[in-house]
């Protein structure tokens, strides 16, 4: 049996904790690549022969998460024993109930000291339900993961909510008065951390908003056109799902384009932002493919469906995105190797807490167990493990809305390291569409009538290069068209040679390369030369256009003191007049394959090296650079050698996806010190007793604030001016 790829879609994750106590449960079972994504839920790995997906996600459950199933029948023996039971359905609700019973226990905060809710039965009454909500929701997690030796965040809640209760409760029934009643302690630390975890969940949505926007624009509805018994065109509207590839469908003016398709009859102009970044409608005619998501700006079309579901150009894009955001970068590994040791160490500090200011500072116990609770709760390493994921999934989403595919998260950190780029020249630099740059017809001098006429010569070579599929003979067949063209006897292409041809004259005729024409000249510029019965009649050159948007990238890149080197196989010449009109720096041309791939691996040696190429040819040297770039057509999106796609087939957002790498960087570690250097201050201020009476509670909310002022650094990612 072969392994097949599961993906699941897990709820109950709120930290780097959690996902690093499922990732060791898949390794313990031997899965291989397991990734999991806490930031949105996303766990997917490799089953192997003598594991079930049910057992997995049983496995999974027994932790104390909840693994969600998009459709019925797929559900576990043991959900329907809860179904009876009252589920929330998110933080907000436990936060709402649990500030209903909490909000009266804070009364005394106004000074009403003599109030019946000072009763401490009273408070005992408010305060269970809350602590019971709490437990169900962070013990089960807790002690699931501490029995997996995987100690999360919610371990150090439930401990310091635990502590606080049962000390009150111990108060409560030897009636030892005021001094042992924390019940609002207990529930007022719940319920701030239910808060404090709603924003979180905020702002992670908020990191995510680029990519959920591609999402919902897969769900339109589509005309579709059937025939009837008199194959009349019917049109009926179906949902944009239940098509099949081969159907037709009618995409009329303002509509989007409901899946992947190839137009058959009709023109239009089309939006493709969604996918490429880029606004400016495109022409579309005839055999045109058209990417399910754009917009049709005016025109109708009738077209037949290409791909659908997961093989469509968006849905790759998706998937391409959420595979990035598993992969951890660099940085990311060094948060979780301390998040794994920091709930131990900060349970240590606890328990030292209450121990040196019980028995060194001689502090009641109250007072010692208050302080030791502050720490429990203010120490929470949320922030420490939201640093990095908010920040790459803005950093990814900023990307993909530019038309910018990160294919792993490691490509987004590893440019910041990047201090050159190399070209290749053909179909990168240049559009690799051909124009006639100049053509010469030769005298034959023997021959009575020794000058061939202008439009015989076309007329010879259109007839010759129109059977050829070389862009260089497209170019010319599209340039020189002619009605009364050459009806041969004969024709073949010739490989390395060219086109090769006879007509009912018995006239020999040959449209080649140099290797054609060797015999009969030394000038090996051109590019096609016309041979008639083994005479050389004419040369045609072509010039491939330079991308519009090529010298702005180029100056942008030396601007962020990047270092460009143009690496191609053609001609010395031509690559020198294509570096000298654009600027470049270094050139080596005349390379093949294999020396481009050595080229690569010599430059990456000396200093990180990106190259950019246009994934056809350039597979190997994409792969073996430090991050291959590739400029795609759409239909391509899934070129397996590089790491970046620059999707609408053009350089302009390259210099944006290099400066993404760095400041995607620059914002991880700058969250990555505001997480630390927040648990380095306020460990010590709560341990101390600087926070007061109050101190758990202000640790809950310092708590919760940690991670709004991580999310808001990252989110603003998205409008940071850098370039």
């Amino acid at each position: 049996m072969t392994d097949t790829k599961v993906n699941l879609k897990v709820e109950g994750m709120h930290c780097t904790n959690c996902a690093l106590s499922i990732t060791k449960y898949l390794q313990k079972e031997g899965l291989p690549n397991a990734k999991v994504n806490y930031i949105d839920g996303e766990v997917s790995f490799e089953l192997i022969k003598n594991k079930t997906r049910e057992q997995i996600e049983k496995g999974i459950e027994n932790l104390g998460y909840t693994v969600k199933h998009n459709h019925a029948g797929h559900h576990h023996g043991h959900d329907h024993s809860e179904s009876g039971k009252f589920k929330f359905k998110n933080h907000w609700q436990r936060f709402i109930v649990c500030a209903i019973f909490t909000a009266p226990l804070l009364l005394h905060m106004l000074g009403l000291h003599n109030h019946f809710l000072m009763n401490p039965l009273v408070q005992l009454i408010l305060a269970t339900p809350v602590y019971l909500i709490g437990i169900d929701f962070f013990g089960r997690s807790a002690f699931r993961s501490a029995l997996k030796g995987v100690p999360n965040m919610n371990v150090l809640i439930a401990l310091g909510a635990t502590a606080a209760y049962g000390y009150s409760l111990y108060g409560f029934m030897f009636n030892k008065g005021t001094d042992f009643l924390f019940f609002e302690t207990a529930a007022t630390t719940i319920t701030l951390v239910f808060f404090g975890n709603y924003l979180e969940d905020k702002s992670i949505d908020t990191t995510q908003a680029a990519l959920k926007k591609l999402a919902v624009s897969q769900k339109t509805m589509a005309n579709m056109i059937a025939f009837d018994d008199e194959h009349k065109e019917q049109i009926f509207q179906v949902e944009s799902k239940d098509l099949h590839v081969g159907d037709l469908i009618l995409i009329k003016s303002g509509e989007h384009v409901p899946m992947d398709c190839k137009i058959l009859w009709g023109e239009i102009s089309v939006n493709e932002a969604i996918v490429t970044g880029e606004s400016i409608p495109v022409e579309k005619k005839i055999k045109d493919t058209l990417i399910g998501g754009s917009i049709v700006e005016n025109g109708t079309v009738k077209a037949q469906v290409t791909a659908v579901g997961e093989n469509t150009v968006l849905a790759h894009i998706l998937q391409m995105v959420k595979d990035a955001q598993t992969e951890k970068p660099p940085v990311q590994l060094m948060a979780d190797r301390i998040s794994a040791i920091f709930v131990p160490t900060v349970l240590s500090i606890a328990l030292a807490t209450v121990l040196i200011n019980y028995f060194i500072v001689h502090q009641t116990f109250s007072e010692s167990l208050l302080r030791s609770i502050a720490v429990l709760v203010i120490a929470c390493p949320c922030a420490m493990g939201l640093a990095t994921p908010a920040a790459v999934a803005v950093g990814l989403g900023r990307a993909a809305k530019n038309g910018i595919l990160f294919k792993n998260a490691k490509s987004l950190d590893i440019f910041k390291n990047i201090k050159q780029v190399v070209f290749d020249k053909t179909g990168t630099l240049t559009t690799g569409q051909f124009q006639i740059a100049k053509y010469e017809i030769l005298n034959t001098n023997n021959e009575f009538q020794n000058q061939i006429q202008d439009d015989d010569f076309k007329r010879i070579v259109y007839s010759l290069e129109k059977y050829s599929n070389h862009p260089i003979a497209q170019a010319i067949t599209t340039n020189w068209k002619t009605k009364n063209e050459i009806r041969w006897t004969t024709i073949e292409e010739v490989k390395g040679l060219g086109m090769k041809a006879t007509d009912k004259e018995g006239n020999e005729y040959i449209a080649g390369s140099f290797k054609a024409a060797q015999q009969l000249t030394t000038n090996y510029n051109h590019n096609i030369y016309i041979i008639k019965n083994n005479k050389l009649i004419g040369w045609i050159d072509v010039a491939d256009e330079i991308r519009p948007e090529a010298k702005q990238v180029i100056q942008q890149l030396h601007q962020q003191n990047i270092t460009t080197i143009l690496l191609s196989g053609d001609k010395k010449e031509k690559c020198e007049a294509v570096a000298k009109l654009l600027n470049i720096d270094t050139v080596y041309s005349e390379q093949t394959p294999e020396e481009k791939l050595l080229k690569i691996a010599a430059l990456n040696n000396t200093i990180p090296t990106a190259m950019v190429g246009d994934g056809i040819n350039d597979a190997p040297a994409l792969a073996k650079a430090t991050v291959g770039i590739s400029i795609s057509n759409a239909s391509q999106v899934a070129i397996q050698s590089a790491q970046v796609v620059l999707m609408n087939n053009g350089l302009q957002h390259l210099p944006l996806a290099l400066a993404l790498g760095k400041h995607t960087y620059i914002t991880i570690k700058g969250n990555l010190f505001w997480a630390l250097a927040y648990n380095i201050l306020a460990i010590p201020v709560a341990a101390c007793g600087l926070l007061g009476v109050y101190g758990p509670t202000y640790g809950a909310l310092i708590m919760g604030m940690s991670d709004v002022v991580l999310a808001i650094n990252s989110v603003w990612l998205n409008w940071k001016k850098i370039l």
